[in-house]
């Protein structure tokens, strides 16, 4: 037997017989740094690395995000630090439409609730967290000062990006026969913290996730706040229209079809 894998069962079973007395102890607050890639598709070809690299840093509020969770043995709340821009003194208001809101999840009752404005309108989507059906690894690596496990799942991308847009994901949606699009999601846990918490969309480990990947976007924790005196407090938003996630969704993409029709009809009757 190998030596990672006995490390494996020991952890495994160090969370079971603790999680009980653990998690209903103490609750925290995690710091995570988030960090994408540029993806510049068929036009980057054409680019210099002067102009790459000219786009990056305009960019780089999209691109760079810090976020903070916190969290408690049930529930959980998610909300990006937003940083000002240096030149400009302004939040990224265009990319904003299509950000992640404030996110809470309930573990007890299965629930999701997240803040979303769109173009001025306040929605308040509440529907099931979607259960990951993740596979645990016996691989470690140390972040900070935990040991974490590695594990692995496929997640449909509609179940992660819903609140995003773009123009490629409309023309593929309206393709018929068109196969619904996985995501492979790496996760790093710890079960030293026996939470089945973690950032984003993403939970249901036996121990608190400190790192994750899916396509180009990593989100790694930076700092771990433990309260043993279990006094943070854990709400989820309140204001806005309910609405589910599918038709969030649909309202986004409908008012998007509705600003290109009117910029062609506008340059129609030009």
């Amino acid at each position: 037997m190998k030596v990672s894998y006995i490390k494996y069962v020991v952890f495994v079973f160090l969370f079971f017989i603790s999680s009980t007395s653990f998690s209903q102890s103490f609750s925290g607050k995690v710091t995570y740094v988030s960090k994408s890639k540029m993806e510049l598709g068929k036009w980057g070809a054409k680019m210099s690395e002067a102009q790459k690299k000219q786009i990056a840093s305009r960019l780089k509020n999209r691109l760079e995000k810090t976020y903070v969770l916190k969290f408690n043995k049930q529930e959980s709340f998610f909300k990006e630090d937003e940083k000002i821009d240096a030149i400009s003194g302004a939040t990224d208001s265009w990319g904003a439409y299509f950000s992640r809101g404030d996110q809470y999840k309930s573990i007890s009752d299965n629930k999701l609730i997240q803040s979303q404005e769109f173009y001025g309108k306040r929605f308040l989507v509440k529907d099931d967290l979607y259960k990951i059906n993740w596979t645990l690894g016996s691989e470690t690596k140390q972040i900070g000062n935990y040991t974490c496990f590695k594990a692995k799942a496929f997640v449909p991308y509609q179940e992660l990006k819903w609140f995003e847009f773009s123009w490629s994901d409309l023309n593929a949606s309206n393709k018929e026969g068109q196969e619904e699009k996985m995501i492979v999601v790496e996760a790093w846990y710890t079960p030293t913290i026996p939470i089945a918490q973690g950032p984003a969309e993403y939970w249901g480990l036996p121990g608190l996730i400190l790192e994750v990947s899916a396509q180009n976007t990593t989100l790694l924790c930076t700092e771990i706040v433990i309260d043993k005196q279990n006094n943070l407090e854990v709400s989820p938003p309140e204001k806005g229209k309910q609405i589910t996630k599918k038709e969030y969704a649909k309202t986004v993409k409908n008012k998007m079809l509705e600003m290109r029709n009117n910029r062609m009809g506008r340059g129609r009757r030009g």
